[in-house]
Formats: C-alpha cells, structure tokens, sequence
C-alpha cells in the first residue's frame, strides 16, 4: 500500500474512535442524570391505586336520568368530592422556584412565567446575550414533546419579553434568559427524559456563553407534572347534546348550513362549525352526528342522520351562561330541523338531564378555579389544546 493510502486508513481509525469515545461519554453523561433523579423518593404513578377513571379518556357526559358521576379530586384521593357539594376542594399549589432573589418586584410582574405549568430554567449572563447565539437554542423548542417557550430580560434590566424565531432579529440583546417547559397537556405529563434533556440543553448552553444556569430538580419537577395532569384529566371534560330525525329521515346539509350561518356559526376547515366570541374565542362547535365532516365543498349534497353540539368545558369561561346559550340554540335546530334532542345513547334530553348536566358543568368550572386554573384562562387554554 502507498503511504496516502496507510495514511488515510490511519486518519479512518482515529476519526470512528473519537466518534464511538463521544458516545460513551454521552451515554455515561445520561446515565449519570436518570440515576441521580431516580435517588429521589417519589410516588409512583403507575402503582397508585386511586387512579381516576376519567384520566386517559375524554368524558362525553351522559344526559338523562342517571346519577351524575362522582368527581374524584385527585389530590384529596382518599376524599372524593361528589358533584353537587359545595365542599371547597384541595388547593394544587406548586412551589415557585422561579424567583431570583436579586430581581426587582418590576420585573417579576411585567411577564407571566406561568409557574403553576411550566418546569422554569434560568440563565444569567456577564455580557449581553446575542441574536447568533439565541438562534440554535430557539430551532429546539420543538424537541421535549410539549411546548417550550423562550423569555429574555432586555439589557435596561426591567422589561420581559417572549423570544421566538420571527422575532429575534427585531429585537435587542438579553442578559437575562428563562426557558419554560410545559409540563402536561391533553396528552398527557412530559416525560423525566425530555425534562433531563430539557435542563441538559440548558446547561450546556450557559457554558458555551460562559453564563449561569439554574435548574430546578427534574425529579420534583416530573412528581409536579404527574400531579398537574392528574388533575387536567379530572376536569377534561366534553359535553355533547345530538339532534337526531324524528321520523329515522336524514337532514340535508344545505339547510343545516344555512341554519348554523343564521345563528352565528362559522364553517372552519377542520370539518365542524365553530361559535366564536367578540375576541375570537371558540365558545362551542356543531358537527356531523356522524363520521363525515363538515366541509364547504360537499354540504351541497351531504346528508346525515343527526347533527352534536360540543361544549369543551375546561376552554370555556362564564361556562354556565355560554352552556345555558347552546342548548337554546339546540332547541331551535330540533324545532326547526324536526329532529330531538338525545344524549350519547341515543336516549330523549329531558329538564331534568340538562340541569343535572349543567351542574356539572359548573362543579367542575369551580374545582378549576380553586385550584388557580380557571376555565377559559390563559392558562387553562395551554392545558387544553
């Protein structure tokens, strides 16, 4: 063999073994961080035995002359709160660990970090932090499996503002950083994992800008997440009402369309019709009873055997008078449809279920807000995408 070609072959050998050395470090790193979360003592999810029934399953409840369904407060396990008592249930209350000591009351009210749904990183700089530098931390915000949100500290020291891609060339540098991790939605808790990568992320990021990171402890911070999506399943609730033909005939969808247009719904592409407030916000839906959607190309010549109305009631304020204004509205589409009202089972809605409905709704809306989450909020509206 010549000498490039020895040389070449050498080179081969050093390069895969610098490469299989880095993932054995990467690999011992990791390892390291699951053992040192797993030192924690914590409760195990999976063993607990008063695991709600509502936890991994949307709720569509039943309108008729059945019981309404106890509602289990998971953080009160051992008291279940039945629907109806005004006992005022267990506060979820999760410790803020975001507060630095040194920084000013100004500061902390001038943006909303979310606390009670964020796992909360900070990175304080020296020097100021640049758009260069902030651009390969933001193109990962889509890595953890839950959404991630960027805030910066502007280098007057007093105002906040939220850090995006579209956005970071028009503004200036930040000497102060705190990235937010949602710790659940609807499906479900992030994982020790994606917090582990998450804090690793960060922490790998204040030291090549020579900065410091403060993480909060992953194990706390997952038990934390559990806990928040516990409660999330509890009062993730949907309610339906369907109209169906009295006589078994079909509707036509040139005359649904028309009726849902008068009362004040809009066709959307996602195949339902959505009722909107002043500021945009969906209030309720009405959708094919059955499995075609509702789409503008084929409501010409679609027909169906029933229509439902869908109130999702963890994304809705003021939730007993917007409830109150979608069963009046299904009253007139079953007068004026000749069809009635029925719940899931295909059974006649009558006062009485209705009322016992509507209680529900609003037991559940006032567990929502005791716990700081009110329904229709900022808050409530991340959980509950």
């Amino acid at each position: 063999m010549s000498d490039l070609q020895i040389s070449l072959i050498i080179i081969g050998i050093i390069v895969i073994g610098g490469v299989v050395f880095f993932n054995w470090l990467q690999q011992a790193r990791y390892r390291r961080r699951i053992k040192q979360a797993f030192e924690h003592e914590h409760e195990d999810a999976l063993l607990k035995t008063s695991k709600s029934s509502w936890e991994n399953e949307r709720i569509e409840p039943k309108f008729g002359n059945e019981t309404p369904p106890k509602f289990v407060n998971e953080f009160s396990a051992e008291s279940p709160v039945e629907l109806g008592i005004t006992k005022e249930p267990p506060r979820f209350e999760p410790e803020n660990r975001l507060i630095v000591e040194d920084e000013t009351i100004e500061e902390q009210k001038a943006v909303n970090f979310d606390s009670k749904i964020n796992y909360i990183t900070s990175i304080r700089a020296n020097k100021l932090i640049t758009h260069d530098k902030l651009t390969e931390l933001l193109q990962q915000k889509f890595d953890f499996g839950k959404p991630v949100r960027w805030l910066g500290l502007n280098q007057d020291g007093h105002t906040w503002e939220e850090i995006t891609i579209e956005t970071l060339h028009t503004q200036g540098g930040y000497i102060h950083l705190k990235g937010c991790l949602q710790l659940a939605d609807r499906a479900g808790p992030v994982s020790e994992v994606n917090l582990s990568r998450f804090r690793d992320m960060v922490e790998d990021f204040a030291m090549q800008i020579e900065a410091i990171a403060d993480c909060p402890d992953i194990a706390e911070a997952h038990t934390k997440a559990v806990t928040l999506d516990k409660f999330c399943a509890d009062v993730d609730v949907v309610m339906g009402i369907n109209i169906i033909s009295k006589d078994g005939g079909a509707f036509v969808g040139t005359k649904i369309r028309a009726l849902a247009e008068a009362s004040g719904f809009r066709l959307e592409s996602e195949g339902a019709f959505r009722f909107r407030d002043d500021n945009n916000t969906v209030l309720f839906s009405l959708s094919n009873y059955e499995t075609t959607p509702f789409l503008p190309a084929s409501m010409r010549t679609l027909t169906t055997h029933g229509i439902t109305f869908l109130f999702d009631v963890p994304r809705v304020a003021n939730g007993e008078k917007i409830f109150d204004q979608m069963v009046s509205l299904a009253r007139q589409f079953a007068l004026t449809l000749n069809g009635i009202m029925v719940d899931d089972n295909r059974v006649p809605l009558n006062d009485n279920g209705i009322r016992k409905s509507k209680q529900q709704l609003m037991n559940i809306q006032a567990v929502m807000a005791a716990n700081d989450i009110p329904a229709g909020s900022e808050t409530a509206l991340k959980l509950f995408v």
